[in-house]
């Protein structure tokens, strides 16, 4: 059975470029960056390389980047890092249709004494920024909304949170995990302070990320040893990895406009075909908003989304959240936008990419039609 991944949202396969541009820091150039000796320095320019094909992409300096092991840890220190930097208690603003990793960072602050101010979002899934100004108080420190979120692909209005931030001279996070590489994420025309990419997300290899942290902020490290990373990443870089995160920034720089055009077009081809093939509307979740190109997040009406995917296995897909694909429980992002119980159930998350063609697109529309079919009570 041949296998048809529509999961991208969730991770992306490494491209075959970024697969060559690592090998050689596995084998042949293997030192270790903080030597000085001809092995370690070779490592250490290759980096800076990295940085600054990161940078390229963010459109901010190579000097702003810091290398994570992904989104979970660039969130973390950028959330715990400004929080704990000023002091022990203090105000944070972030919304409820966050990742889990903005998310429990933000429940982990509150459990040790810092008040944390949750906003919604509009039925289409989009979070209002006079509900941030609102929400922000005397002692707000940060303000954290991601750039798109990762189960309806909605896009967030950050320049207009970011002026509002600036006016108030609060910093601006957003978790670009799931935008970087599929659509724009200059960090200065986003407005924000600190911007947090994951390398699995644009064909990367997972265990590597990034944190772009604007130039004259002090964070307080969430992880304490050695001075690597300017002192923000203590441990050993990972050089094979870093090398691959550069490579897969430059390759998604230099693609944005004409992957974002032709993923947009197989995901309507996709809604369309089944639509059709099901004589049935669709709903899609956050349609009346500016979603990504990349994904599609769609009720499907009388039938479990995870039993209709348990039925056509061929289907790499979700319900929702990839993190939350072991327990089927509303997803708090649909909750949000005030699904009942059974239209989240019936939603399944489509997200395409670079390597999803329109013969797969076909065939994941017969697949799901025929599951939806088999499953629909007569």
């Amino acid at each position: 059975m041949k296998q048809i991944y529509l999961d991208y949202n969730a991770t992306s396969p490494v491209a075959p470029s970024v697969l060559e541009a690592i090998e050689p820091f596995l084998t042949t150039h293997f030192g270790n960056p903080s030597s000085s000796h001809s092995p370690g320095r070779a490592a250490l320019e290759a980096i800076e390389d990295a940085r600054m094909q990161v940078a390229a992409l963010l459109s901010v300096g190579r000097e702003e980047i810091v290398f994570t092991s992904g989104g979970t840890e660039s969130n973390n220190l950028a959330i715990k890092g400004v929080m704990l930097a000023g002091g022990p208690s203090g105000h944070l603003v972030t919304t409820a249709i966050e990742h889990p990793a903005v998310v429990e960072p933000a429940r982990f602050l509150e459990r040790t004494g810092y008040d944390v101010t949750w906003v919604g979002c509009s039925a289409a899934g989009v979070v209002d920024p006079r509900e941030i100004e609102r929400a922000i108080r005397s002692d707000t420190r940060l303000v954290s909304v991601m750039h798109a979120n990762n189960e309806i692909g909605t896009i967030q209005p950050l320049a207009e949170i970011a002026e509002i931030c600036d006016e108030h001279s609060v910093l601006f996070h957003t978790d670009a995990s799931q935008s970087a590489g599929k659509i724009p994420a200059s960090a200065p025309e986003l407005g924000v302070d600190l911007l947090t990419i994951a390398g699995h997300k644009l064909y990367a290899p997972k265990g590597i990320g990034a944190l772009y942290i604007r130039e004259g902020l002090n964070l307080e490290p969430v992880l304490h040893g050695g001075d690597q990373e300017d002192g923000y990443r203590a441990g050993t870089e990972n050089t094979p990895f870093i090398v691959g995160l550069g490579q897969a920034c430059k390759l998604a720089g230099g693609s944005l406009d004409l992957a974002a055009l032709r993923m947009r077009a197989l995901c309507e081809q996709m809604h369309r075909g089944i639509e059709e093939a099901i004589g049935k509307t669709v709903p899609v979740n956050g349609a009346a908003a500016p979603r990504l190109p990349n994904t599609l997040s769609i009720r499907l009406p009388g039938v479990i989304g995870h039993e209709l995917l348990a039925s056509c296995p061929e289907i790499c897909a979700s319900t929702g959240s990839a993190c939350h694909s072991e327990v089927h429980l509303v997803s708090p992002v649909l909750a949000a936008l005030g699904l009942s119980s059974t239209e989240a159930q019936e939603t399944i998350r489509l997200s395409v990419g670079w390597y999803t063609s329109e013969e797969d697109v076909a065939a994941a529309i017969s697949a799901i039609a025929g599951a939806w079919h088999s499953l629909r009570p007569v």
